[in-house]
């Protein structure tokens, strides 16, 4: 990456600017240099931005009026639009294929016109981590299917789920060490006693593992290694096309499979906290693709989450544009509850934070409370930024920070350099010495002794039920009308119970059910303190003689080894595996929908009582019918309150009251007999997680695995596409390339492809999870003589835009007003026909029928999803009109030639009495401008007017171009 896109150092703008570090001689730009008193007084994440303004002036893509207005951000904050270049894009897989094909497909696009392929290449340096394909095919260890040799009477109905078989030595009665590997052969440890299971036993590559008697390590177990084979070989072609991008492209790094989820790898293993290139260094900083970005800023390396069109503009050097954000100062204070976890800690503040209006803007914390909280703590608040809504939640480095990266993969020469650096320019931080603190646009204060344990749902992140109140909520949200959180179950359906047979054994079902229980690799799993703690209450509800019910779906995924490695090392996780909570694999699985199949006498109980059953995970995302179909209930708990409501079987409890189980002796345990303290976490977290598993993980990523490493992958310098292929296509999106773009052209006669409401997110819109057997998607992969087994998910397949572009709008939840119930369904106007959304985007493509979406409130909420945008351009549709938009949403269809238009203030289509069903004719000008208002007339007679949602003239341009893609690609030739 140059030094700034076109400027050598003796012509830059801030030259007189250039300092020097003693470290190795190494240049940076001092903002301190420019002697102006407004610096000091910038939040330190403005000076993030600033120092990049900088750095980058170029008077073409950042001019020097950007950087004044960042140092006069006291005033101009939410007033003018300034450009960033981060110094590194992060792509998940999902995400992470589409922006690579496009890029692929861009190197046949140069080449007919004369262009050498070799020179699309990111520009910024980008790391895409391959995590999100893993599959929960196997959940347990076929050696656990075995009877409970220290059964006996008292037992719950069936068998417990977590008992292995009892294994067998020819050396007797023993810990089974030949089975094992134990290395204390011989002994004469039972492997199982009345009352207490023996254990189970845990994998990972290349990381020790613990015979369940004495902690030693032991041969691998399938679960796990099935997983991770089972997803090699679905996703081989995928993982072809990524081996060939990481040879064939600059600048791109592919970390691969089973190593860990993104989030994880960019903590542990990819951040830099200060960058250097050219012999120039400066902060580290990111945009990524995946909904978890925002955790790196815990760190203090500033980071927020885009869509793949955006990452693909700053892959190819262009400059983030954002509004120059407010700053809210979150001020902590208080000491934290003993008995309150890290994550009750986290969601306490996002409870507060939410309430806080953050759209759009920048968190930063202070205060003398954020210094009782661990790095771990603050990267989990970080992720949850989406949450409440901001942007960025941002703890400057301290020395908290640089005690953790002593404890990890830095070197003392390094923590010198980075102190050396931070201090020079103003970066670091100092959370005791309330002298000098940053000026904000407004302060926030949270006193932490006030947290609580909570949940979150039954359906949306931001409806929190503290557990004491839990049995009580979830009875109203039965009662209440369906809604956000009613499932308007009536009266006497509310005490249905079905029972049913699960392996042979008799169990029963009702409404509260715990059907899904998943520790999985999202929000949670980076903090070890709450795993420790999760691991400990397995450990005590495991000598208790507490089990968890066989047909609960637990699965336990953690975020990287690093987790299994440190409950392994602690002692924790065969207890975990005993209940059910088994490895396996790492990456996503629950958390995007890739949960396999529940037991199908399981789900016929469910649909025989329309039973509201219930999922339970440790993430920050939980939509209706995301997890399952059947599943309408989900909850996010913390990790120790995930294996809690496993073991209770229900969320229809109250701890404080009612028992978490019953002994096979008959004795009654509560949450409280099993909650390890504070103290017990802290000092087993001291005493087991030690630096060397950094040192231990940085070996095994540089590793790889087998498959991985003897995957064969073309040496070609543009991709040999297979036409045969149902996982990786070239994309239309440049089939009609030319040199010049055309000029902009009113939509005549539109027809509204679908009529939508309020708050319609990219889980609606964007395909995601498993591919319906009787959907627009699996039509053309039966088509392509593939059987139901192989259809794999929307998320493997994101290279593929035939079956992405099916997949758009295929949600069962859509809520598409032609219809008037929840289906991926349409009405093709003219012939009054009710079809899939694909097909009526077909006919009316055959037809020349262009088309449009009428919309309501926060339109594309959710994640960033880029085919959320891809999939309706591919569809035919060259408008939104909508009461508001989610901006990050926006962006996206501007970069793909979509226009984002708002209806004026006060009006929506009811107010207008638009039925959907007329034509409309959107008049464009030839000199389109930001926030213009156009003017649109239905074959009604009615006429109205709507506004343009560009945010400035590059997003002009890049509609005027027919989208980003398009844009970069002409700039090339």
């Amino acid at each position: 990456m140059a030094l700034t896109s076109s400027v050598k150092e003796e012509e830059h703008p801030f030259r007189h600017l250039i300092d020097t570090l003693k470290y190795g001689d190494l240049k940076f730009f001092n903002p301190q240099k420019l002697n102006d008193a407004r610096y000091d007084k910038l939040p330190l994440a403005i000076r993030v931005l600033l120092e990049a303004a900088i750095r980058k002036c170029d008077h073409f893509y950042v001019k020097e009026e950007d950087v004044h207005n960042i140092l006069d951000w006291s005033k101009q904050q939410n007033g003018v639009e300034v450009p960033f270049s981060p110094g590194r894009v992060l792509l998940q897989d999902f995400t992470g294929i589409p922006a690579m094909v496009d890029l692929a497909a861009m190197r046949d696009a140069v080449t007919k016109h004369g262009v050498d392929p070799s020179l699309v290449n990111p520009v910024c340096p980008t790391d895409l981590i391959v995590d999100h394909s893993l599959q929960m095919d196997l959940s347990k260890c076929a050696i656990q299917n075995a009877p409970n040799p220290g059964g006996g009477e008292g037992q719950s109905q069936g068998p417990s789920r977590s008992t292995p078989a009892k294994p067998t030595s020819r050396r007797g009665s023993h810990c089974g060490s030949e089975r094992w590997g134990c290395s204390k052969g011989g002994c004469s440890d039972a492997p199982a006693t009345p009352g207490r299971p023996a254990p189970a036993v845990q994998q990972i590559e290349n990381t020790p593992l613990l015979c369940p008697f004495h902690l030693q390590p032991v041969s691998e177990p399938e679960t796990a290694l099935k997983n991770q084979e089972m997803e090699l070989i679905r996703n081989k072609e995928r993982l072809q096309f990524f081996k060939w991008c990481s040879k064939a492209f600059k600048n791109v790094n592919v970390i691969p499979p089973d190593v860990g989820a993104v989030h994880q790898v960019n903590l542990e293993y990819l951040s830099r906290v200060v960058l250097e290139n050219q012999g120039f260094i400066y902060p580290d900083s990111l945009v990524g693709t995946d909904s978890h970005t925002t955790m790196i800023n815990g760190l203090g390396i500033l980071s927020w989450g885009v869509g793949g069109i955006e990452s693909e503009a700053v892959m190819l050097g262009q400059p983030i544009s954002l509004t120059l954000p407010q700053v809210v100062g979150c001020r902590l204070v208080g000491s934290i509850n003993p008995m309150a976890t890290s994550i009750d800690i986290v969601l306490g503040i996002t409870k507060h934070l939410r309430q806080a209006g953050l759209a759009g803007k920048f968190v930063e914390f202070f205060g003398p409370g954020v210094s009782q909280l661990s790095v771990p703590d603050r990267t989990t608040i970080a992720n949850m930024c989406p949450e409440y809504n901001a942007t960025v939640s941002f703890f400057p480095v301290d020395h908290v920070t640089l005690k953790h990266f002593k404890q990890t993969n830095f070197t003392e020469e390094k923590l010198e350099f980075l102190e050396a650096y931070l201090k020079a320019v103003k970066l670091f931080r100092s959370y005791d010495d309330s002298d000098g603190e940053p000026e904000f646009s407004e302060v926030v204060e949270i006193d932490l002794s006030s947290m609580a344990p909570h949940v979150s749902g039954p359906k949306r992140p931001q409806d929190r039920v503290a557990i004491s109140n839990m049995k009580e909520d979830f009875q109203s949200c039965l009662n209440e009308k369906v809604g956000f959180k009613g499932f308007h179950v009536s009266k006497e359906k509310q005490k249905t119970v079905v029972p049913f047979l699960h392996d042979g054994h008799q169990y029963e079902l009702s409404h509260g059910s715990v059907v899904i229980a998943a520790v999985i690799s999202c929000t949670n799993n980076c903090n070890p303190s709450v795993m420790l703690t999760a691991g400990l209450l397995a450990k005590k509800a495991v000598e208790a003689g507490l089990t968890v019910k066989p047909y609960i779906r637990t699965s336990l995924a953690p975020g990287s080894g690093m987790v299994t490695h440190y409950l392994s090392t602690s002692g924790v996780l065969p207890y975990l595996s005993q209940l059910g909570f088994e490895v396996i694999g790492y990456g996503c699985a629950t958390c995007v929908g890739n949960t396999a199949p529940l037991p199908e006498t399981l789900t016929e109980a469910i649909k025989e009582g329309d039973l509201v059953a219930c999922g339970v995970l440790s993430g920050n995302r939980h939509f209706e019918g995301r997890l399952f179909e059947q599943v309408k209930a989900n909850y996010l708990a913390s990790p120790p309150l995930v294996v809690a409501y496993a073991i209770a079987g229900t969320v229809s409890i109250n701890f404080e009251k009612e028992p978490l189980g019953v002994t096979p002796a008959g004795k009654e345990v509560y949450l409280r007999d099993v909650w390890p303290t504070r103290e017990e976490v802290h000092h087993i977290e001291q005493d087991k997680i030690i630096s060397s598993i950094f040192t231990e993980l940085r070996i095994r990523r540089e590793k790889g695995n087998m498959f991985w490493n003897n995957l064969e992958c073309p040496e070609s310098v543009a991709f040999p596409w297979d036409p045969k292929s149902t996982y990786i296509r070239s994309p239309s999106f440049f089939n009609k390339l030319s040199k010049e773009a055309q000029p902009s052209q009113s939509i005549e006669n539109a027809q509204a492809l679908l009529f939508l409401g309020d708050k319609v997110t990219t889980d609606h819109i964007s395909p995601a999870g498993s591919i319906a057997r009787l959907s627009a998607a699996a039509k053309y992969l039966l088509s392509k003589r593939l059987t139901p087994r192989e259809f794999n998910s929307y998320g493997a397949r994101r290279g593929n835009d035939a079956v992405m572009t099916r997949g758009t709008f295929a949600s069962i939840k859509l809520q598409n007003r032609f219809i008037g119930k929840s289906a991926p369904k349409t009405l093709h106007i003219p012939s009054g026909q009710t079809m899939d959304v694909f097909e009526a985007a077909e006919r009316y493509q055959k037809d020349g029928v262009p088309l449009i979406i009428l919309a309501g409130k926060e339109y594309g909420s959710g994640s960033s999803r880029d085919w959320a945008a891809k999939g309706p351009y591919l569809l035919g549709v060259r408008a939104v009109i909508a009461e508001s938009f989610q901006k990050m949403h926006k962006n996206h269809l501007v970069g793909m030639g979509i226009a984002p238009l708002q209806f004026l203030p006060g009006q929506n289509a009811d107010s207008l009495e638009l039925s959907g069903k007329e034509r409309f004719t959107i008049t464009l000008t030839k000199d389109l401008s930001p926030k213009q208002q156009l003017t649109v007339k239905t074959s009604s007679g009615k006429t109205f007017s709507v506004m343009t949602m560009f945010d400035n003239e590059m997003d002009v341009a890049f509609y005027q171009h027919g989208g980003l893609l398009q844009y970069v690609a002409r700039t090339m030739l």
